[in-house]
């Protein structure tokens, strides 16, 4: 946890400090932008600097040449009035503007507009000197002036600096949760397979060292847990085998024994024939165990899945299907050529799985069909039957891959759900899919299929 607290204060500051760097940067935008404003507001041809040039060479004769062209150059008028209010002289004067002034018109243009002009006054010895200056340049208050121009500036100023912030604040943020995603995508994969009870690798540097330390300190509990449930289960296995070899033997002699009372010798076969599927059950278990901690080595190989059908389904023939069943092949013409990379011997454990549960679960007999097919880059391989079916409950039960140790059937009937997890185990081993499809009375049909091109 100090780890993951010491990474989010790391991108906290760096916002913060992104915070101060834009304030920064933002002030520096506005001297910036402003500079020209302010400089022609308050410099050499501001009102006030102006009024102050144009009163030093006016008086009641004129104005000297050069002020006035400077006046004419920067589109500004004057109208000079003597003490009385009447207009003695005017360079560029527009219409509009009164040949005599009251104190009370004074009064009113001087902290405001005369003729929709913005003047300025200034007081000289002989009279007053008024400038005016073009109606869109300057908006006049009455403590103070301020040009149009910097006020229509603003609000797009201020506009351009947010969607600039905006833009780097947005940026900032995508590239650092790209970064965060980046560094927590091997934290969370590495979760997700402890999740699953896979061991995990996880190498991390930085703040981020302690979380992968822990990853990894969890991962290797969980290997030793998973190696010691594999150890134990193939222990028990092993211990199981030649008791039960010997229960067996008995049961076979004393079933045989022609001087056996016939009693003694079904209820021998009955044992014989239940020790054998203890001895499948048992061997399931190890192997579904083997493959689900990825102890299991899988030996893959070019292999005909046509050919490998046909020749279980010859041997399952030759050992001798009761007459209540029947099995048949269907194999399409683009799936006979067809090379899958598998493991033989595990394709035809779980082909052999499927097709005992149709045996086992429909006592009165059903017939079985096993169809190849390929198409659109895939394999499909089906085994089916016309018994008696899965119940929806049961049907759920099966897809939602219930763990071989966790029985919700009250017979303890772990055959059937067992077998199709050493099915699924398998094909996950080859990269594939499994389907379970039934309802009560109408069959049930699993469907397996692997990709023909991909990493089996």
């Amino acid at each position: 946890m100090k780890s993951l607290g010491k990474y989010i204060s790391k991108y906290l500051a760096s916002f913060a400090g992104l915070g101060l760097i834009l304030l920064f940067i933002n002030g520096i935008a506005f001297a910036w932008t402003f500079y020209g404003v302010v400089t022609k507001d308050y410099g050499d041809l501001s009102p006030q600097n102006m009024l102050e040039t144009a009163a030093a060479s006016a008086s009641l004769e004129g104005i000297s040449d050069e002020t006035s062209k400077r006046l004419r150059d920067n589109h500004i008028w004057a109208v000079y009035l003597d003490m009385k209010g009447n207009r003695i002289w005017e360079v560029d004067a527009p219409d509009g503007i009164p040949e005599r002034f009251t104190v009370r018109d004074v009064a009113v243009f001087a902290k405001a507009y005369l003729a929709g002009y913005p003047v300025f006054i200034r007081n000289t010895e002989d009279g007053m000197l008024i400038l005016g200056y073009p109606q869109d340049s300057y908006m006049k208050l009455p403590s103070n002036y301020y040009s149009l121009r910097s006020i229509k500036t603003f609000p797009f100023f201020a506009m351009g600096i947010l969607a600039v912030d905006l833009a780097i604040l947005f940026l900032a943020y995508y590239y650092s949760k790209r970064k965060i995603l980046k560094n927590a995508e091997p934290i969370i994969t590495s979760i997700v397979t402890l999740g699953n009870g896979k061991p995990a690798s996880l190498s991390m540097g930085g703040e981020l060292s302690g979380i992968a330390d822990s990853v990894n300190k969890a991962s290797a509990i969980l290997s030793r847990q998973n190696q010691a449930r594999a150890n134990w289960i193939s222990g028990v296995s092993h211990d199981i085998r030649t008791p039960l070899s010997m229960i067996m033997g008995y049961a076979e002699r004393i079933a045989h024994e022609k001087s056996a009372d016939s009693h003694i010798r079904k209820e021998a076969e009955i044992i014989r024939q239940q020790s054998v599927k203890i001895r499948e059950l048992v061997q399931d278990l190890n192997l579904v165990s083997r493959l689900e901690y990825e102890m299991q080595p899988i030996h893959k190989s070019p292999v005909s899945l046509a050919g490998l059908l046909r020749s279980y389904t010859a041997e399952l023939l030759n050992t001798g299907l009761p007459d209540k069943y029947s099995i048949n092949i269907r194999i399409t013409p683009a799936a006979e050529t067809i090379l899958f990379d598998c493991d033989a011997r595990l394709i035809s454990r779980a082909v052999g799985n499927l097709v005992q549960n149709s045996i086992s679960h429909n006592p009165d007999g059903c017939n079985i069909a096993l169809a190849l097919d390929c198409m659109d880059g895939s394999i499909s391989l089906s085994i089916s039957d016309n018994g008696i079916g899965l119940s929806a409950e049961k049907l759920k039960e099966l897809n939602e891959k219930p763990h071989y140790i966790e029985s919700t059937d009250d017979r303890l009937d772990l055959r059937h759900g067992l077998g199709l997890i050493l099915v699924r185990q398998i094909v996950n081993a080859h990269n594939g899919s499994m389907q379970i499809e039934s309802e009560e009375q109408k069959g049930c049909k699993v469907i397996l299929d692997f990709p023909i091109n991909g990493d089996n």
